[in-house]
């Protein structure tokens, strides 16, 4: 994993998306995988912002949710896919037909995480996997756990999750949620983790003593040969 500090929040957002870039302009039709958050939102921004000097890298762009909150529709404000419909995929002028998406609102979650794992093997592999970590090392919704599924899950939030700023105003929580497993992330050709904020100083202490454990999810990312991790400066151990 490398480590790149940034001076601020939009640092580790232009170095991201210039990171992205880099490999949108080395081949056309990429499979992108992009979290949703606020950790994420800047480099976005930066993505929309490229369009405007360079679209043609744009034209083939496709794009696999890595996670979805189970129980909410395409259209709810909360969903991750109205996130990734907001900063990707209007900005970015991607059509449907390039868009692999989560129904979060399927009754037969099983048969959905095997639709997706059908069209991973058909449009994959990954090859920009772009993340957050959760204040508890969670990545997608792969949860601290004695062990860690490998492929598309219905995943059993932690209380930690239950509280993410996407969906902390709604009376009824979403009490699970649909990821991409560790496995599936771990087979991308590249990775791009980004932390920010003062709150994960202590979970990204963790991840940087590289012991890999499924207790902190995000740690297998040093088993990837690779892995760009961006701080800001909030996020530094001093």
């Amino acid at each position: 994993m490398k480590i790149i500090p940034c001076s601020d929040y939009d640092e580790m957002s232009q170095l991201a998306a210039q990171s992205v870039l880099t490999e949108l302009r080395q081949k056309s039709g990429q499979l992108l995988c992009p979290a949703s958050g606020n950790s994420a939102v800047g480099v976005y921004n930066k993505l929309a912002h490229a369009i405007h000097e360079d679209p043609q890298i744009f034209e083939e762009l496709r794009i696999l949710m890595l996670d979805e909150w189970h129980g909410l529709a395409a259209d709810d404000p909360n969903s991750c896919n109205a996130f990734l419909n907001k900063y990707l995929v209007r900005p970015l002028a991607i059509s449907k037909e390039r868009c692999f998406f989560f129904d979060g609102n399927t009754s037969e979650p099983e048969k959905e995480c095997e639709r997706m794992v059908a069209l991973l093997s058909q449009q994959g592999p990954i090859d920009v996997c772009i993340l957050g970590m959760g204040i508890n090392g969670h990545l997608g919704f792969n949860e601290p756990a004695a062990s860690l599924s490998p492929h598309c899950h219905l995943s059993k939030l932690s209380e930690t999750s239950k509280k993410h700023a996407m969906i902390c105003s709604m009376r009824s929580p979403p009490e699970f949620g649909i990821t991409l497993g560790m496995e599936d992330i771990l087979q991308s050709k590249k990775i791009i983790l980004l932390l920010s904020g003062k709150s994960k100083q202590e979970v990204i202490e963790k991840l940087l003593s590289k012991e890999i454990s499924p207790q902190l999810p995000a740690s297998f990312l040093w088993q990837h040969p690779n892995v760009e991790c961006y701080l800001d400066r909030f996020a530094i151990i001093e």
